[in-house]
């Protein structure tokens, strides 16, 4: 049996053992606020509208209603901008003033095709028979997001 020497790098290794060190910084993340009342309302009648107009529907399950609506509505108060909320951004300030995905976005207004499935044609398996959903129905479907 023959028995060779190696080097070994102790330092490389001690570092790799020590405990990693604490910063002293403390960092907190802020959530975003939510959308008043008022905006939500306004987007909601917005959708109503829109749906009515262009002969689409909102999903059957209201859930998705409700969260894109609230999306819309909060991206219509930090943006200016009814940006859509189902897609994303590098930077969504630039995305907003260029107006391609604000809502209704050019797919939706040239060819029906919403991303968020907000608004649906009739024969999308998804869509429902509703054009309508009230200001409590996004409250209760949202409460716990």
């Amino acid at each position: 049996m023959t028995l060779q020497a190696t080097s070994c790098n102790f330092g490389a290794i001690s570092s790799l053992l020590r405990p990693p060190k604490i910063s002293r910084h403390r960092f907190v993340i802020r959530a975003e606020v939510e959308p008043s009342e008022k905006s939500v309302e306004i987007m909601r009648k917005f959708s109503e509208q829109y749906a009515r107009r262009s002969g689409t529907y909102f999903c059957m399950d209201k859930g998705v209603t409700s969260v894109v609506i609230k999306g819309l509505a909060e991206h219509k108060n930090s943006l200016g901008a009814p940006l859509c909320p189902c897609r994303h951004y590098d930077d969504k300030a630039a995305e907003a003033s260029q107006g391609f995905w604000n809502c209704p976005c050019v797919p939706m207004r040239e060819r029906k095709e919403c991303h968020c499935m907000l608004f649906l044609t009739p024969d999308n398996d998804f869509a429902g028979q509703d054009q309508t959903i009230t200001l409590e129905e996004i409250k209760e479907t949202t409460a716990n997001m």
